[in-house]
């Protein structure tokens, strides 16, 4: 019988599981990681924990649930919203991610609305006032405050999809996390092209959206 894994990238640790086809759990392993505040109101971790922490948890529950890498069949990911992973052009972080508890953008939050032209227009886009937890603010934090770090950003990834691009290669998300963004059209379940414009935002910096249920990528020969 297929089993199949399931990874949750949370704010505390990493948990996964395998379940067979017929519901029955397997195994499950958690493992935990530290969360950064180098100044009040911050939050950040390093993307490379919750990387390190997915491979030793899919590790230990392959070896206590006995179950071959060949009986898997597939893998759904789920965690933290709203985080922001800034990765350069040969896909490398640039700085801590910001997370979805992170409170230093309230300037940004309100310079969104203001090039939205207020917050009822831009709830019109993208279903969401401006919240310091979104993601769209921490963009916009970098481009104000770090700008060099800003320069060399070619994409932005939420928490759980950076694992799916190292288990992958493949810049993808999902319709649920990405109303997390406070840049998708909710409505058409697509980046708001509207917003970005608005923002000044580059479309490529943003991965491909897929429904929560579709298969978006399959393993590379390395993962």
């Amino acid at each position: 019988m297929s089993v199949f894994l399931g990874v949750d990238i949370g704010t505390s640790g990493t948990k996964t599981i395998a379940i067979r086809e017929d519901g029955t759990i397997l195994a499950s392993a958690t493992v935990e990681y530290p969360l950064y505040s180098p100044k009040p109101g911050w939050s950040e971790q390093n993307p490379e924990d919750w990387w390190q922490a997915t491979v030793s948890t899919i590790q230990m529950i392959l070896k206590s649930g006995k179950v071959k890498a060949t009986e898997v069949k597939g893998i759904g990911l789920s965690g933290q919203m709203h985080g922001s992973v800034f990765l350069d052009k040969n896909q490398q972080v640039i700085r801590p991610a910001l997370l979805w508890n992170d409170q230093r953008t309230a300037a940004e939050c309100t310079e969104i609305e203001e090039r939205a032209g207020g917050r009822k227009k831009l709830i019109g886009m993208v279903a969401n006032p401006a919240l310091t937890g979104f993601t769209a603010p921490k963009i916009l934090w970098l481009r104000n405050n770090e700008p060099k770090n800003y320069e060399r950003m070619v994409s932005c990834l939420l928490p759980k999809d950076y694992v799916r691009l190292r288990l992958t290669g493949e810049f993808a998300t999902e319709v649920s996390d990405a109303s997390g963004t406070l840049l998708l059209d909710v409505q058409n379940r697509k980046w708001s092209s509207q917003l970005l414009k608005k923002l000044d935002l580059s479309p490529s910096i943003l991965p491909k959206v897929y429904e929560s249920e579709e298969v978006s990528c399959v393993l590379t020969a390395a993962s």
